[in-house]
């Protein structure tokens, strides 16, 4: 059976329903027929506020009509429809939220004094013809004045009292409803709902009436700039008096999204997203932190500070939560503080760096802190990392230039508001820069580079200092086809340079204010050599001597002509002795000019003190470099730039990873198999080490500074590179046996670390930089290559029986199917004697690693010997004086090419401990080989 209570609900819905309905048909309609007149603001503010209401009293309509059916269906079927079938339980929530938003439209509307407003759209008579129909709803209608305040009022009345009976109605039934009812819970979820909005609705109207009577109590100015039909007056200091310091203010207004600080008739004004309650500190103070400015309030009993605090703090939650406090704003679990950390909004209005900045994005305590967007009015745009208030860490600032569609883009780690360690930066006049930075300047190692589609394409690779070229570093002068590799000081050249040009001609000497002053050499293309002083267009003048490859030399005062060309008053000297090769086709050029410890210490250096640090993995970027998207990918997305890079807790984990996977691989084979790994990884910090290395490289001896005159400047630098990255593998693994609380390895002695640096780190990384450093050992050894090829090709013309007997090899030890009769004394069988010595041996061209050249030279004598061991029938080890002609057989039948470049290669590169070795001995062999084939005679053998 239905209770009573079922059957007082449907009588309160059926009365709710048909009040909705007058309502709706005599004040709502009535109230938004079209003004006679146009109306301004505040008349339209009024009528959509209005709207808003007539459409939540449809809704409630439509809300109490679906629960007075479900109501019906129960009292006629209470057997086959349970008590939880009714919508007043099964969708409480539901039901709430539809108050709710009646509560919301409502108070908005007296707040704006809406009902009053919009009665004056009709003339008073027509309120006086209504009177009949209105009876039912209002009470006291009077003049023209009143009907306004009678409308709310009968509004406000009619809904107080719905809630009223339904809390009534809900909380007899819950008391009526027994424990094991399957109701039960329904009904005591509803009760529960419908008393917090009681008091929630209390509460709202309260502060609605608050806010009204404040509205009214303010002049017209100062209510036009603070008045809105959603705020809300929480609490006003003429209720409880606070002082406000530094700041001053006559009156405080605490609303539910703003807090007003009042000076006569106007007001400083603080968005509560934005206001942070510092924890207490004073019984009698409250202490408040903004973006631009802290204060706090004073108040001179502490019950008055415990008030204050309480709502600036429910407050600010209220707003960042960006609705009201359900069920009652102060009722149930208080906040005792506000969120430290939080998203925001926010333009900057005092001077100073961020002065008309509008920041959007992460705060901690009224700073700028954790991941934003930083806006300017002219353009400027950075996306990015802040700190306390300031840029820090990773960030993208494009920066708009007068061009249309131009900008600068730097991309680049910041510290306490300056860039700071490793960055790209794109300029709109196709400059590009690509490195470290201090304080905001170029600073350590960097790339400048104009892009070749420049009119005037450059590139400068090397050492800043306070954003100018200082120290080691390569300029590359594309329109004139220059490269200078020297000193800089205050971006000008200074100190000792070497320049070479397109044309193959080098200089080395001293420059000073980016001048050449005092004597110098020239060596020219043909390998003459002038010694003396010359202009920056390296025109000779002044005292000189020049050598000539035939050994004739020049030598007095040059000058030049306006239109004779070149003047020269001094000595020929033409009965000297032609120049040993080496002082001038072979002379190497920069030699003890630039220190190779020195010469790349901005590059080295970033990642001493990255170890130095202990490998901190949010500091690896900024510290070894990155990589990121090109600036037109970037304004396409310049959000997104952040997002492609590696999570900042992604590199802390892939730093343990890297330290632990060292502590897993000391074992000789294993950290072979491990350093192999790091250097070819991208990710890892030694492979980052080796690409930035690379790229020095490249920038000194490609292009134009593939000069045979700097090959030996080429290679003392990849064997400091090679020390300093088995030095850089070792500073790793300290930090690794740190972290793990273990002894630190001794320091090792100069044979071993040699050891280690030659015969474990320069084979791994010398591919990185085998095509550069090869292309200069081929050109510094073209010559005597091209009268090795000459030999090898005449000897080609022999068979192998002729070349073996040409080559002096005693007879017993040649192949028994060579030896011929007479009649085939001019057999034309070639390439078929040590055929598996001679295959061996093409395979030093296979392989990059001096030591496994090295080793390929080995077994190819061990071939040569297991040969003559097969004819012979027994082993036998062959002396130095049958093996070096068999040796010469096997490399003219081999024809490897560059022969020359590869020994002198190999011997640069080998360990020092193995001087004396056999492996040094084999490698004399093979260039006396080299020696033999391209001596002249052999040159000029007729052919076979």
């Amino acid at each position: 059976m239905c209770s009573p209570v079922e059957t007082a609900l449907l009588r309160l819905e059926e009365e709710f329903l048909t009040a909705l309905a007058r309502i709706n048909k005599h004040v709502l309609q009535p109230l938004l027929v079209p003004a006679p007149e146009p109306l301004d603001v505040q008349g339209r503010e009024c009528r959509r506020l209005l709207q808003q209401l007539q459409g939540s009293t449809q809704q409630l309509q439509k809300t109490t009509e679906e629960g007075l059916r479900s109501l019906r269906k129960r009292l006629r079927l209470p057997a086959a429809v349970g008590l939880e079938s009714l919508k007043l339980l099964c969708s409480a929530d539901g039901v709430l939220r539809v108050h709710m938003e009646y509560i919301e439209c409502y108070t908005s509307c007296m707040v704006v004094q809406a009902f009053q407003k919009a009665v004056k759209w009709r003339p008073s008579e027509y309120w006086q013809d209504k009177q009949k129909e209105l009876r039912l709803l209002l009470r006291g209608v009077g003049s023209e004045g009143p009907v306004g305040t009678a409308l709310a009022q009968a509004l406000r009345q009619l809904l107080t009292h719905h809630v009223q009976q339904y809390v009534r109605h809900l909380l007899s039934l819950r008391d009526t409803t027994g424990e094991g009812h399957p109701a039960r819970e329904l009904v005591v979820h509803a009760a529960a709902l419908f008393e917090d909005l009681q008091s929630f609705m209390r509460q709202a109207l309260d502060q609605a009436a608050a806010t009204q009577a404040l509205w009214r109590s303010l002049d017209s100015e100062l209510r036009d700039a603070l008045c809105t039909p959603a705020r809300r007056l929480l609490q006003d200091s003429e209720e409880i008096f606070v002082d406000v310091s530094p700041l001053w203010a006559d009156r405080v207004l605490l609303f539910n999204d703003v807090l007003i600080l009042l000076q006569g008739n106007s007001g400083h004004s603080f968005d509560l997203k934005l206001v942070w309650v510092e924890p207490e500190q004073d019984r009698c103070m409250v202490y408040l932190l903004t973006p631009e400015e802290e204060f706090y309030f004073y108040c001179k009993k502490s019950q008055g500070q415990v008030v204050w605090r309480q709502k600036v703090t429910q407050a600010v939650c209220q707003a960042l939560r960006e609705k009201k406090d359900f069920p009652v704003l102060g009722a149930g679990q208080e906040t005792s503080e506000t969120p430290a950390c939080r998203t925001a909004v926010y333009t900057f209005r005092a001077e100073g760096h961020l002065c008309q900045a509008t920041y959007d994005g992460k705060w901690w305590r009224a700073r700028p802190h954790g991941q934003g967007t930083l806006k300017w009015p002219d353009g400027r745009n950075h996306v990015g990392t802040f700190c306390q208030g300031v840029e820090h860490g990773f960030g993208v600032l494009l920066v708009p230039q007068a061009s249309e569609d131009k900008f600068d883009c730097y991309k680049c780690h910041w510290l306490e508001g300056s860039m700071c360690g490793y960055g790209i930066c794109e300029y709109s006049t196709e400059k590009v820069y690509k490195g470290y930075f201090r304080a905001g300047m170029r600073h350590g190692f960097g790339v400048l580079e104009i892009t070749p589609q420049a009119s005037q394409p450059s590139r400068y690779t090397g050492h800043w200092e306070r954003g100018l070229r200082s120290g080691y570093g390569v300029q590359e002068d594309g329109d004139r086809g220059e490269r200078y590799i020297g000193m800089w000081r205050a971006d000008q050249r200074h100190g000792p340079g070497v320049m070479v040009t397109q044309a193959g001609v080098c200089y080395q000497g001293t420059f000073q204010a980016d001048k050449m002053v005092g004597p110098g050499i020239l060596l020219y293309e043909d390998d003459s050599l002038y010694e003396g002083t010359f202009t920056r267009d390296l025109i000779l003048t002044g005292k000189g001597k020049i050598t000539f490859l035939n050994g004739f030399t020049l030598q007095g005062s040059f000058s030049r002509g306006t239109r004779t060309g070149l003047h020269v008053q001094g000595e020929l000297d033409t009965a000297a002795l032609p120049p040993d090769p080496g002082s001038t086709y072979k002379r190497q050029l920069g030699l003890g000019a630039f220190p190779v410890e020195s010469r790349w210490q901005g590059v080295y250096g970033p990642f001493r003190d990255f170890v130095s640090a202990g490998c901190p993995g949010d500091r690896q970027e900024a510290l070894l470099g990155f990589h990121v998207q090109s600036l037109k990918e970037l304004r396409e997305s310049q959000e997104d730039l952040c997002c492609e890079r590696t999570p900042l807790e992604d590199s802390v984990g892939r730093m343990e990873d890297v330290l632990e996977e060292l502590l897993q691989h000391r074992e000789p084979e294993a950290l072979q198999q491990c350093l192999r790994k790091a250097l070819s990884s991208s990710l890892h910090p030694l492979g980052k080490l080796v690409r930035m290395l690379m790229m020095t490289f490249q920038a000194t001896y490609t292009g134009i500074g593939a000069n045979k005159h700097l090959q030996e400047l080429a290679q003392e630098e990849v064997k400091q590179h090679a020390r300093e990255l088995w030095a850089a593998y070792r500073g790793l693994l300290q930090v690794a046996l740190q972290r793990k609380g273990q002894a630190l390895e001794e320091e090792e002695d100069a044979e071993k670390r040699d050891q280690q640096v030659y015969g474990l780190m320069l084979p791994l990384m010398l591919p990185s930089f085998y095509s550069e450093l090869f292309t200069l050992y081929l050109l510094l050894h073209e010559k005597e290559d091209s009268l090795y090829i000459r030999g090898i090709t005449n000897f080609s013309l022999f068979s192998d029986t002729k070349l073996l007997e040409f080559l002096d090899v005693q007879k017993h030890l040649w192949p028994k199917d060579l030896k011929l009769t007479s009649n085939q004394r001019h057999s034309l069988v070639r390439d078929k004697c040590f055929l598996s010595a001679t295959e061996c041996l093409q395979k030093i061209m296979a392989t990059m690693n001096p030591w496994e050249k090295l080793e390929v030279l080995e077994r190819t004598c061990g071939e040569i010997e297991a040969t003559v061991s097969r004819v012979l029938g027994q082993e036998h080890k062959l002396p130095m004086d049958d093996l070096l002609p068999l040796l010469i057989y096997v490399v003219s039948r081999a024809g490897i090419q560059h022969l020359g470049a590869e020994i002198h290669l190999i011997r640069d590169m080998m360990e020092p401990i193995r001087t004396g070795g056999l492996y040094d001995f084999l490698l004399t062999a093979l260039e006396s080989c080299y020696q033999h084939i391209q001596r002249d005679e052999m040159c000029r053998l007729p052919s076979h």
